[in-house]
């Protein structure tokens, strides 16, 4: 059974569709969607279900907080595959509410209220957070306007007011697959099989670095080990370890299987160094994932500043 955030109609759902169809080589694998994304963790830790599928990152919104957090903080939890998907949201009014004079608030998902923030401004719209895109559409008022998938309009007999009213066109939620740590290396077996992957097959590992002495430089002390070993760091995010103020544990992804040479050496280091180490997950790269061509010059933060500029562009923008 895959658990999964419901209800049906979610984005994740349709993640869930994906990689049975694809992963799983299809076949009739039971559906069950969850309220929460805890629910959806727990139940794949206690062994309730088989997988677990959650929403991990966003390209427009960043990490999912409450996924990535489960991760960290579970001891029987390892994601061990990855969908991406490409989001649009259409915006959907029950049928013979359309009149705009009559609506007052947009609903989704705060992720989804996030991508469609030009249209609730050009409207007027008061935004009201959902558990969920698809909550949002099941429980949809007559004064709303809920953003989700097409499928929503489709599962809950909605109007669609608009489509594709997302703010940027070409964003991607990546979706990783869950399952029981003690299962992990069955799963990875044909991988690790074939000899760290397949030639085809890009690699990319979570890992939660922890490191128990901190101060002045442990974060380049850390990042040089990566760099010494050529394992390319694609993400850092630091997450409060929530026991004491100001303390962190850093999570990392990195191109890579934890089985390969340069990784495990990787790991070694880090751990001879007295660092806290859990890989969180590993999974093949998804078709169409981004590639290593660098951030493009015109995806900077506004404001940012460049050597070439002129002295008085760069002390606005260093404040220096």
């Amino acid at each position: 059974m895959i658990a999964y955030l419901g209800p049906e109609g979610t984005f994740t759902h349709e993640a869930v569709r994906r990689w049975v169809g694809a992963r799983a080589g299809g076949g009739d694998a039971a559906q069950q969607p969850l309220a929460t994304v805890r629910e959806v963790h727990d139940a794949v830790a206690s062994g309730a279900a088989d997988r677990g599928v959650v929403a991990i990152e966003s390209s427009v919104e960043g990490y999912v907080v409450p996924s990535l957090d489960a991760l960290v903080g579970s001891p029987d939890v390892v994601a061990v595959d990855e969908v991406v998907l490409d989001i649009s949201f259409d915006a959907f009014v029950r049928p013979g509410h359309a009149d705009p004079s009559g609506l007052r608030e947009a609903t989704a998902h705060p992720h989804g209220l996030a991508q469609c923030t030009r249209f609730v401004a050009e409207r007027g719209l008061l935004p009201v957070p959902a558990s969920s895109n698809a909550a949002a559409c099941r429980d949809l008022a007559d004064h709303q306007v809920a953003f989700g998938p097409r499928l929503c309009g489709e599962l809950y007999g909605l109007e669609t007011l608009a489509t594709g009213v997302e703010d940027f066109a070409g964003a991607r939620t990546r979706f990783v697959v869950l399952c029981r740590r003690d299962d992990a290396t069955a799963a990875w077996a044909p991988a690790r099989a074939a000899g760290h992957g397949s030639a085809s097959e890009a690699w990319r590992t979570m890992v939660a670095v922890t490191p128990v002495v901190t101060g002045p430089g442990v974060l380049a002390r850390v990042t040089a080990e990566f760099a010494e070993r050529g394992v390319n760091m694609s993400s850092l995010v630091e997450r409060p370890l929530k026991v004491r103020e100001r303390q962190y544990v850093f999570v990392v992804t990195l191109d890579g299987a934890p089985w390969e040479p340069q990784v495990r050496d990787l790991f070694a280091a880090l751990l001879g160094a007295g660092d806290s180490l859990k890989v969180l997950g590993a999974f093949p790269v998804a078709p169409g994932g981004p590639g290593l061509d660098g951030v493009l010059p015109d995806h900077v933060p506004t404001g940012s500043v460049l050597g070439a500029d002129d002295d008085a562009t760069v002390a606005r923008g260093l404040l220096w």
